[in-house]
């Protein structure tokens, strides 16, 4: 039988071990080991793999010896409960011997969960689990976790008081990052949100959403965007300190300056236009950015582009001008053109 959407996501939180047992199947990788890994724990338990009732099997090593499959899914464990043999990546060429498994099961044995790439609908292996009267196949695709999936996640990270807003934050946030990183995010609020019973804001999901850039840089950004010129000399020098090149540094203010750029240009403005970014800007630091693009406008922005452009093509040259006196200057140029 295939299973798809609600009816998936609900297997996947509570599976029958009276089944036989499913195929999951998709190109990413990540998103099929997180749907495995919810269903083996909840068909084992969180002792199954310590009490000896998970067997791993690699689902190159069926084609060598296939009858390991049926070994083990008859095999009898030491401690009650049910069991579960897992065939990681099977190809192909374990279809005889998920076959066999599959006639041979009964009531008792172990189920049977299965990984495997993205298969065509002509796929043996598809056809075998989706043609099966007591087991189920399901496709892993690339769609973000839907509303339902994502207050499941939220449940399990003991996050219950979360305005619409945050909420709104969070789904944002599940599509733009990988499945194992939006986990990771959601298992990190819970933390930080423990002994907390105050609604989950912008500035909580901000505190534990990945950054793309170090605080020093992100430091160094504002304080050129905000026109602090005289911030600008003891900032170079620690940046210098750690090691920051003049050259990531150019290309970390060219991108600040182009997200600027694009929220100025948008026909909603700047406030919609930043809302619209991916990965998306929360709490305190899309208010700062939305107020850094009205403040500069369209065209200093074009400017400050153009004079980025042209300290970066002199930083990659064969000048022979000091590379952190030269980023030095662009930066306090673009801080005193923000006065203007």
């Amino acid at each position: 039988m295939k299973l798809a959407g609600r009816e998936a996501n609900r297997y996947f939180a509570k599976p029958d071990p009276a089944k036989t047992g499913l195929l999951i199947y998709g190109q990413d990788a990540m998103r099929v080991a997180l749907k495995r890994q919810q269903l083996i724990a909840a068909l084992v338990g969180p002792k199954g793999e310590e009490e000896m009732r998970l067997t791993r099997i690699n689902g190159a090593e069926l084609r060598k010896d296939p009858a390991q499959l049926t070994d083990a899914m008859k095999a009898q464990g030491f401690f009650p409960g049910p069991r579960v043999v897992f065939v990681e990546e099977a190809t192909e060429f374990a279809f005889p011997a998920l076959q066999t498994a599959l006639d041979d099961w009964q009531m008792g044995d172990a189920q049977v969960i299965v990984t495997a790439k993205a298969l065509k609908a002509t796929s043996k292996m598809r056809k075998l689990f989706e043609g099966h009267r007591n087991a189920f196949a399901v496709g892993i695709y690339d769609d973000p976790p839907g509303r339902e999936e994502i207050e499941e996640m939220l449940q399990k990270a003991n996050l219950s008081n979360i305005p619409n807003d945050a909420m709104g934050a969070i789904e944002s946030l599940s599509r733009s990052l990988d499945p194992g990183d939006f986990a990771q995010v959601i298992e990190k609020l819970g933390l930080y949100k423990r002994n907390d019973n105050s609604p989950v804001t912008e500035t909580d999901i901000e505190a534990v959403a990945p950054t793309s850039t170090e605080a020093a840089l992100d430091d160094m950004l504002n304080i050129v965007a905000e026109a602090r010129t005289a911030d600008i000399g003891p900032l170079m020098a620690r940046l210098k300190s750690q090691g920051v090149l003049p050259v990531t540094l150019c290309i970390g203010t060219m991108r600040h300056f182009r997200t600027l750029h694009a929220a100025a240009s948008d026909p909603g403005g700047p406030s919609q236009g930043i809302a619209r970014l991916r990965p998306p800007v929360f709490g305190p630091r899309r208010d700062r950015m939305t107020k850094q693009a009205n403040t500069w406008g369209l065209r200093r922005l074009e400017q400050a582009l153009q004079m980025l452009t042209e300290t970066d093509l002199q930083l990659r040259s064969t000048s022979n001008a000091p590379a952190n006196a030269a980023m030095e200057r662009t930066l306090i140029r673009l801080s005193m053109l923000a006065r203007r």
